[in-house]
This record gives C-alpha cells, sequence and structure tokens, in this order.
C-alpha cells in the first residue's frame, strides 16, 4: 500500500485510517483520480473560453435527455420530508443541536462550513459515527449537558468539491481528492450502521458544473456500493446547484445520476459568485453590491424557477437556498426585521415550488416550517407541480442586469470585513463565524473577496458619485485596519491577503 498519512500525529485517527480503510481510499484514487484530474482541465479550458467571450447554451448533444420522459429512482421514507434543511460543521455540539432542531434533514458539510484542518476533519467523522449510532454527547463549559432526542433529523453529508484535494493523506505522492477521503471515510465507517438502523447513507454533492463531473460520481457510487457489499441504488444524493454551468445542464445531470439521485438544490450565493468569476472580464456585469441581486432578480429567478420546473419533471425534490442568517444578540427589533425579510422570501420559495428550504440556525427552523406547512397543506411536498408555465431560455439565465448598479461604499467595507474575519477566523481553525447575524463560512467569503475585487477592476458608480476604484479599496483597508486589528486576532495576516486579492489585475478562481 502506498498510502502516506502526514497530518498532524492524532491518536483519535487510528480510529478510522485503519489498514482496510486506507485500501479502500487507495482504490478510490487509482481508479477515479485521472478521470477527476482531466475533468478539472476541463474546467480551465472552460473559463478561458468564457473570458474570450463565448456565450455558454444548452447541450446539443443532450438535447434527447432533456426532451426524454424518464424519472429519477425511488426515495427513501425517511426523506420524503425535507421541508427544512439545517447545514453546519460536523462539530459535536452542532450535530446534536441541528438534529434536535426539529428540521427534517442535517446536513453535516465539510466545505463551507468546516475549517479543513486536519483535526477538524479527524474529529468531524468520529463525531458523525457517535451520530449514526446515536451516543453522541456534549459537556458545554458551564456543564450543560447535550444529547440526542429520538426522533431527529435525517443525516445528511456534504463532502467537499471535486476541484480541491488533501494535502495530510497522498498516494504515491499525490494528494487525494478532498472528496474521496470525506465521503470514503464517512461512508466506509457507517454505511452498514445507518442500513441496520433502517436508514441509509445520504449525500449532498457540492459544486457540480456538468454531466460529466455528475457521471463520475455515479460511477463512484456504483464502485463504492460494490466494494462495501451494500445494494446497488442503496446511497442517496442531492446535487446542489452553484454554478452557471450547472444551471444549463440540471436534466442532464439527474440523467446521470438517476439510480441515486433524489433531488437538488437551489444554492444562489454560490451561483452568484459562479457567474461573477465565469464573466468577470465582461464589461458592466453585475456591477452591484450583491444585497441588492436578491434571488428575484431575473436571471436568478431564471436558476430557481428552472431548478423546480427539471426537478418536478424528473419526480425529483427541488430544496430552496440556505438562509444564513443567526440571531442578533440583545437586538429584537433588528431580529424582528431580519424574520420579516426572511419570511417573505421562505414564502417566494413555496410559491415557486420547492419541496423544502434550508436554514443555518436552529431558530429559523420554526419558520421556515410554517412557511410550507402553509403551502404543502398536509403533503410532504409539491412535486406534482411541474411548472408547465416556466419556459427559460439561454437568454433567461445569462440576463444579467440589475436595475441599480450602485456599489455602497457601506457594503464595500463590509465586504472587506468579512473576507478580513472569516479568514482570521479561519487561521484559528474556525470553519464559519457569525457577522452582522449572518453566518459566514467559505461561500460568503469568496462573494466578499470577489465583489471587492470587481467593482475595483471596472470602477462603476457610488452612491455620491465617486467612482469605486483601487484607490477606493485601498482607502477603507487602511480607514478600518485599526478597528479590525483591535478586535481581531490574525488580522494583519488576513488584511494583506485581502488587499492583495482586490488590487490583483486577475482574480484567483480557486
Amino acid at each position: 500500500m502506498a498510502v502516506e498519512v502526514i497530518g498532524p500525529k492524532l491518536h483519535e485517527a487510528k480510529q478510522l485510517l485503519t489498514d482496510d480503510v486506507l485500501e479502500f481510499l487507495e482504490g478510490l484514487h487509482r481508479e477515479f483520480e485521472p478521470r477527476r484530474r482531466q475533468l478539472m482541465e476541463g474546467r480551465t479550458q472552460l473559463q478561458r473560453r468564457l473570458l474570450q467571450g463565448w456565450r455558454p447554451d444548452f447541450r446539443r448533444d443532450t438535447r434527447k435527455i432533456r426532451e426524454g420522459h424518464w424519472l429519477v429512482g425511488d426515495i427513501p421514507d425517511n426523506i420524503q420530508d425535507r421541508r427544512v434543511e439545517i447545514v453546519g460543521p460536523p462539530a459535536r455540539k452542532t450535530i446534536i443541536t441541528a438534529l434536535n432542531s426539529g428540521a427534517q434533514v442535517f446536513t453535516a458539510d465539510f466545505g463551507d462550513a468546516n475549517s479543513p484542518t486536519w483535526r477538524d476533519l479527524i474529529h468531524g467523522q468520529l463525531n458523525l459515527i457517535d451520530a449514526v449510532e446515536g451516543t453522541i454527547h456534549y459537556v458545554s463549559r458551564s456543564g450543560q449537558f447535550f444529547q440526542l432526542e429520538e426522533q431527529g433529523a435525517a443525516l445528511m453529508v456534504r463532502p467537499r468539491g471535486w476541484h480541491l484535494t488533501e494535502p495530510h493523506l497522498k498516494i504515491e505522492g499525490d494528494p487525494l481528492a478532498a472528496s474521496f477521503l470525506d465521503f470514503g471515510l464517512y461512508l466506509f465507517h457507517n454505511a452498514q450502521r445507518l442500513r441496520a438502523r433502517h436508514s441509509a447513507p445520504y449525500f449532498s454533492l457540492p459544486q457540480l458544473e456538468s454531466m460529466e463531473e455528475a457521471q463520475l460520481w455515479e460511477d463512484v457510487l456504483q464502485w463504492t456500493e460494490r466494494h462495501l457489499g451494500l445494494p446497488a441504488g442503496a446511497i442517496k444524493v442531492t446535487v446542489v446547484v452553484e454554478t452557471l454551468m450547472a444551471a444549463f445542464q440540471m436534466d442532464e445531470i439527474l440523467w446521470a445520476l438517476r439510480p441515486h439521485i433524489v433531488g437538488l438544490n437551489a444554492e444562489c450565493k454560490g451561483y452568484l459568485i459562479s457567474t461573477l468569476k465565469h464573466f468577470r472580464k465582461a464589461p458592466n456585469i453585475l456591477n452591484a453590491d450583491c444585497a441588492q441581486i436578491a434571488t428575484t432578480a431575473p436571471f436568478m429567478r431564471a436558476y430557481t424557477e428552472l431548478l423546480v420546473q427539471t426537478c418536478h419533471r424528473r419526480g425529483a425534490y427541488a430544496i430552496g437556498a440556505t438562509t444564513a442568517w443567526i440571531p442578533a444578540r440583545r437586538d429584537s427589533e433588528m431580529n424582528e426585521v431580519a424574520l420579516a425579510s426572511i419570511r417573505k422570501d421562505k414564502e417566494r420559495e413555496a410559491r415557486e415550488g420547492f419541496d423544502g428550504t434550508g436554514v443555518a440556525h436552529p431558530d429559523l427552523v420554526p419558520v421556515a416550517i410554517e412557511v410550507f406547512d402553509r403551502a404543502l397543506a398536509g403533503r410532504k411536498h409539491q412535486r406534482h407541480r411541474v411548472r408547465d408555465d416556466v419556459c427559460v431560455t439561454a437568454d433567461h439565465l445569462l440576463d444579467f442586469h440589475v436595475p441599480k448598479d450602485i456599489v455602497t461604499e457601506f457594503h464595500l467595507r463590509n465586504d472587506m470585513e468579512v473576507a478580513i474575519q472569516y479568514l482570521a477566523s479561519w487561521l484559528k481553525e474556525f470553519g464559519s463565524v457569525g457577522q452582522y447575524t449572518l453566518a459566514a463560512g467559505i461561500v460568503r467569503a469568496d462573494m466578499a473577496r470577489t465583489e471587492v475585487w470587481q467593482p475595483a477592476r471596472q470602477p462603476v458608480g457610488r452612491e455620491h458619485g465617486r467612482l469605486v476604484t483601487p484607490v477606493l479599496v485601498q482607502e477603507s483597508h487602511c480607514n478600518g485596519l485599526d478597528e479590525w486589528t483591535m478586535n481581531w486576532p490574525h488580522v494583519d495576516e488576513a488584511a494583506a491577503w485581502v488587499q492583495s486579492v482586490a488590487l490583483n489585475p486577475d482574480l484567483s478562481t480557486s
């Protein structure tokens, strides 16, 4: 076996990384790594074409798939009610709180919500084993005891995306794909445990961009089922549609994964970032605060309505976007305003036909359940609404016009704070951080640094007529640095990185 574990020496890791597990991970790597690399090179080539002015469209070679009459496979009983899904890191207290929150599904996220340190990855996997066993518990510093209630949410795991690798585990000198590690460890240790409890392994697959990337996952699922002695189709997945290119291939993604897939999940923040990155050199592309680009903006509404229509035509679930709001301490008035806005957004999702929605904090679970209870009227879903009234073309998905193309100084400063504070927290090994009543993870931080870079490269108007330029970015950075340094650790390093990204002539897309 040519597997090398080079992460920090953790005694707990021995429970996970047994010889059998390492052999299984090595098998995944040898079987599928060449294809993964080829697909990632394809992403690079596609980005070059987009920057040269190529315009995406629905694929001609898959027209028969889109026009065909077919359905996805069976959907297990315990994930047929998906009114509310709560998303969070695989931290011990978070898992318990989320499973007890009243939500129907908890997604343990190894990507956006988790700090990818070796310690957090190992502990997260061990926490999930305890959660599946039902033995997980936690004692706070004040002595408060947390444990699972009998009827909890169904557990789903979100591995990291295809584009990431895990530097702490190498095979013949090459790092293992992060997806293989997160997926493989959870499945190897929990598949039989879940089956013994009349459940199954459920996964949320992020950041896919094409049918071919979905087909790679399908082949991984089939290979894994054979190697672990699972029935064909036992593993079930939901794909997070958070890239512009995936929006053009939703039918194809469902088709490629049809024995295993149960639904698609809208993720508006990631989708917006994908759009900004793909068209970052196009003139006047989304030159506005992202707060102004709500999900009701024409191109965003086209994306969400097409997702609902596509899912329901194929018998799959359509899950709405995760709201990152967290309650403000000692500010009930602010909370009331935020809850009213969130309720309105969830009502829009329910009207559009979504079968459920996502939240990042337990306090939002009752609000979201109330909205979807009213919309579903006793049903578990609304897949019967096939949305024949929706007709989305490539022009609709690519209409990036925003009526009020203004970047406010407040939001420019806020974006710099979000990016810097998140990175500073990440350096302290926290995968998410509460900022201005929002839970900021990798996706929110990525959006923030993209929002700072984009208007600085293509100067646009500001509220008082002054252009947003690299000079203004530098001024905002210098004006806030003393305050940030006083309040947060690791700020110097984080601030230097954010400024270098914002002022770089090109935007890193990694």
